[in-house]
């Protein structure tokens, strides 16, 4: 149900040369196709047919709508006959929103033996299409393509991952980032440049002391607390220490006393996400661990040490993935396991890891942490499950954003008796040697936001969306290749600055 506030617009392009009884024809299929694109049961949002398209007035009229409706999260076009491209010249210069070019065609087949001029005339998509997909292209106008029948399972999937995606690029133009203390000092990657982000990306970050959420702090009641804590019972296994009567149970109830609090905060703020810093805990009893790993469960945004870009991605990457199965999470690199072709990476954070990832039931725990000189905290541990995902950053170069992506397979990992943290062990695709010495290659962050629940294709569509650089690391990916596509990225990107 996370989508059904949303539309997609479906705005079929045709003219009127072959007379009206053929704009009764394209009408007449466009509604068959959207009827059938929505029974389908294969697409997260609902399609709008908006007409047939005949001119460019028309053309510039839907789309104007279109970018004043907060429900339509896109539009998807598609050229039923031929629709000369210059009359979505203007139409095009003035949509906001994501744009989809759907190349199919009403008919699944050739009719061999029926086939005349009368149905050429009208069912040219492989003509139209192609006359629109040029003046798109040439007016450097960022989209994707999808080829295939409308009826087609496989085509209906690379659609339902770009609504996914649009969907999710629409909930971060007004995301709203808190971050509680500043950046980490003199850590540069989890930092960046704030006003290109919110002209890019749509985010906004704002820096609240902690103070002020302390002042929220003080108001939470002993029966808000009461409550909680009863939930924790519910959804999690406690540690002797732990449980009612525990020599740590204090460090529990404060625990649920800093999450109580933190969610007023953000709810209060409109906020969608946060970061904290273990240089700014003055008047909480500890670092805010296990609010932080049930609030990215939630939706919420994370980053540890004020690292705003990666609380950012991980909304969005946990908003494109609503209702599917693996779950997301914010996620560090922390130590190497070399195995020859088992290397692998673990990782962890001191505590902050979403127990959407977990394999079992957490277990709710308090140990020393070593770290902010806080009171001992409480915090979920467990070990991710197995499977295949995908870990990315964005980063600033300060002339542009860029998107690493990683395809990375999760393995099961040793028991870990003195290391009582969340962690997952992955092996970056294509292996350890490759996939790290690319990664650091491009500049990649010891932070991430991970999902098992996404593919390389839904980031591939958001870096479209947002017209920043991505760049993919997975099986095929060697060094020397790699190396020459930053070489050439670079050498586009100093240009395009140029010619601006």
């Amino acid at each position: 149900m996370a989508f059904q506030d949303l539309e997609v617009w479906f705005v079929t392009g045709a003219q009127l040369l072959y007379g009206g009884d053929a704009v009764i024809a394209v009408d007449a299929h466009s509604n068959e196709i959207v009827k059938g694109l929505n029974e389908s049961g294969n697409l997260p949002v609902k399609v709008i047919y908006k007409g047939t398209v005949n001119s460019a007035p028309e053309v510039t009229a839907t789309f104007r709508a279109a970018n004043n409706d907060d429900k339509c999260i896109g539009i998807i076009t598609w050229m039923h006959t031929f629709s000369p491209a210059k009359m979505w010249i203007h139409g095009l210069q003035e949509l906001k929103k994501p744009l989809l070019h759907f190349h199919t065609q009403f008919n699944k087949q050739i009719p061999w033996s029926e086939i005349d001029m009368d149905f050429m005339n009208l069912n040219q998509s492989a003509h139209g299409d192609r006359e629109f997909g040029h003046m798109v292209t040439r007016m450097r106008k960022n989209r994707k393509v999808v080829v295939g029948h409308w009826q087609d399972e496989k085509a209906q999937a690379k659609i339902a991952i770009w609504m996914r995606v649009a969907a999710a690029w629409a909930d971060a133009q007004d995301m709203l980032i808190v971050r509680f203390g500043d950046n980490m000092n003199n850590v540069a990657v989890t930092d960046g440049d704030k006003v290109e982000a919110e002209l890019r990306l749509g985010y906004h970050v704002d820096y609240y002391p902690i103070g002020d959420l302390v002042a929220v702090q003080d108001t939470v009641t002993d029966a808000e607390i009461a409550e909680l804590v009863k939930v924790y019972e519910e959804e999690y296994t406690f540690a002797d220490n732990a449980k009612e009567g525990g020599k740590d149970r204090k460090q529990v109830i404060e625990a649920a006393r800093e999450e109580i609090a933190i969610r007023k905060f953000l709810k209060e703020k409109g906020a969608k996400g946060f970061t904290t810093n273990f240089n700014a805990l003055h008047g909480v009893d500890q670092l805010p661990g296990l609010a932080s790993q049930r609030l990215m469960a939630e939706g919420f945004g994370f980053g540890a040490e004020g690292d705003w870009k990666t609380a950012a991605l991980y909304r969005t990457m946990w908003f494109m993935g609503q209702g599917l199965e693996g779950g997301a999470s914010f996620l560090e690199d922390y130590t190497y396991h070399f195995d020859g072709d088992k290397s692998a990476i673990l990782q962890a954070h001191m505590l902050e890891v979403c127990p959407l990832i977990a394999a079992k039931k957490p277990t709710l725990e308090v140990h020393p942490l070593g770290i902010g000189g806080k009171n001992d905290p409480a915090r979920l541990v467990f070990t991710a499950h197995e499977g295949t995902g995908v870990a990315a950053t964005v980063i600033d170069l300060g002339n542009r954003f860029r998107m690493i992506v990683n395809q990375v397979d999760v393995i099961k990992p040793q028991p870990l008796p003195k290391l009582p943290v969340a962690s997952a062990l992955w092996i970056p695709q294509p292996n350890l040697e490759i996939g790290a010495a690319a990664w650091i290659l491009a500049g990649g962050t010891h932070h991430t936001s991970f999902s098992f629940a996404l593919t390389q294709e839904y980031l591939e569509d958001f870096a479209e969306m947002a017209r920043i650089e991505l760049v993919v690391i997975n099986k095929d990916t060697t060094i020397s290749n790699f190396k020459k596509e930053l070489h050439l990225n670079e050498i586009y990107y100093l240009l395009n600055k140029a010619l601006m």
